[in-house]
């Protein structure tokens, strides 16, 4: 990820755009950036490719992914870039591109802008747009929530609070919504810069400082962890300990359910079955499974009008907000469920039947390349097809569906790597499954 690639790649999603542009509209480019020290450089590149191809570009600077989603239906742009490489270390970087409706890109546009991208798009017959800076997307995203939340609620009880925001974009948006929400704030790894204060993907291993906080602390509610771009959340109770990263969606869907009574909830298929035994408290209500990805848990929710979604990994996506997974309203209806429940969040999970869910990734070159996959996949296929009581999706991967559990098979859209995330009754049998399923793969035993 250079410069270089970041302004090529800027003009590549402009020209797919403009391709489905009105004749003779000046189109508006929505970016910002996550708290990396890389990212500076990269928008300034954004900038300028946005620019010379005849774009109007609004920089929001610092912010939440789904604050330029939500700030591109806000101020009638045609799309958006966040520099961010989300949850990934420090040394990397990297871009994400909405469109219109504030929207990761759908495959089939994303495959385009990709085919533009490796044609390295040169020269314009467009004029060349212009650069503002805006600072109001913080407080026009906070806005958005509060206007549908509970507020007085949650402000009665004065909830104590910690919010890791490790640095990264979500900090300045976080702290803002939490205060005005009547809450008593600690706030830890707040100031950008352009470092992370530890491991940034809100893992528990990468969260002792969040857990020391709220365990060390005097009457904390919950503690809060983002990732650099704020898209995630994961949660800490209020001893202290991690409740887990698949809890930050069911707690969200068990609220919404509360609220509408029964609905229609989106998620993926290497997401928890937390969500299902929810959904089945509220007659009526149905749970859509997709492939693993935010473009596809939206295209499950927006046809049906779905009231909430996400995925496993502490992103919960409330159309009310916007279409991106965002960690702000995920802290906001985990408040709400606390005041009106009246219980500690440890509490409340702990009525939501637990199952156990191991998730284990491998290097692709470990199995040969991703010109190995389809072959591993069609192996657990064909080892799986022989079992009766199998259930088989091979929407994204293969994900077989068991009497006892599941197991899902895949390559990851992000990384270069291969993921096996099962889920059982419990940790035996979850890493078990595991295990078959790599067995059948032909996929190497991971080095203990």
């Amino acid at each position: 990820m250079t410069t270089e690639v970041a302004h090529d790649f800027t003009r590549a999603f402009a020209a797919h755009l403009q391709s489905r542009l009105a004749l003779g509209q000046r189109p508006r480019l929505v970016i910002g950036r996550d708290g990396r020290g890389s990212g500076a450089a990269l928008a300034q590149a954004v900038r300028a490719g946005a620019c010379a191809s005849g774009f109007d570009v609004i920089d929001l600077g610092i912010v939440a992914t789904p604050t330029v989603g939500l700030m591109i239906g806000h101020l009638g742009a045609v799309g958006g870039i966040v520099i961010t490489a989300s949850h990934n270390p420090i040394e990397w970087n990297g871009m994400k591109t909405l469109n219109a409706d504030g929207l990761a890109l759908p495959i089939a546009d994303a495959n385009d802008v990709i085919a533009r991208f490796r044609g390295r798009p040169s020269g314009t017959t467009q004029p060349s747009g212009t650069s503002l800076d805006r600072v109001d997307g913080n407080q026009v995203h906070v806005e958005r929530v509060l206007a549908n939340i509970d507020v007085a609620a949650i402000r009665a009880k004065h909830f104590r609070v910690v919010l890791d925001s490790v640095n990264g974009g979500g900090a300045v948006a976080g702290r803002m919504l939490l205060e005005a929400l009547g809450c008593e704030v600690v706030h830890l790894n707040a100031e950008h810069t352009g470092q992370f204060a530890h491991t940034p993907e809100p893992l528990e291993a990468n969260l002792g400082q969040l857990m020391a906080a709220v365990e060390g602390g005097r009457s904390i509610a919950v503690g809060f962890a983002q990732d650099p771009d704020a898209d995630r959340l994961a949660l800490v109770d209020e001893r202290g300990r991690f409740v887990g990263e698949e809890y930050t969606l069911a707690l969200c869907a068990l609220r919404l359910l509360q609220r509408h009574g029964c609905g229609v909830l989106a998620t993926n298929l290497s997401t928890s079955r937390m969500i299902d035994t929810i959904a089945a408290r509220f007659a009526g209500s149905v749970v859509v499974r997709t492939a693993v990805g935010e473009a596809n848990v939206v295209a499950g929710l927006r046809p049906v009008a779905g009231i909430g979604g996400g995925e496993g990994n502490g992103g919960f996506i409330w159309p009310r907000i916007c279409w991106v997974r965002d960690s702000l309203s995920a802290m906001a209806l985990v408040l709400e469920l606390l005041a009106h429940d009246g219980r500690a969040i440890s509490a409340i999970a702990a009525d939501i039947p637990h199952f156990a869910m191991v998730k284990q990734k491998m290097d692709l070159n470990a199995i040969g390349g991703s010109a190995a996959v389809p072959l591993a996949l069609a192996k657990v296929r064909e080892f799986f097809t022989a079992n009766p009581h199998a259930r088989i999706d091979a929407t994204d991967g293969i994900r077989v569906d068991l009497a006892g559990g599941w197991v899902h098979l895949r390559a990851s859209n992000t990384e270069p790597i291969i993921r096996v995330i099962a889920e059982a009754a419990d940790l035996r049998e979850a890493n078990e499954l595991c295990a078959l399923c790599r067995r059948a793969a032909g996929m190497p035993e991971l080095s203990q």
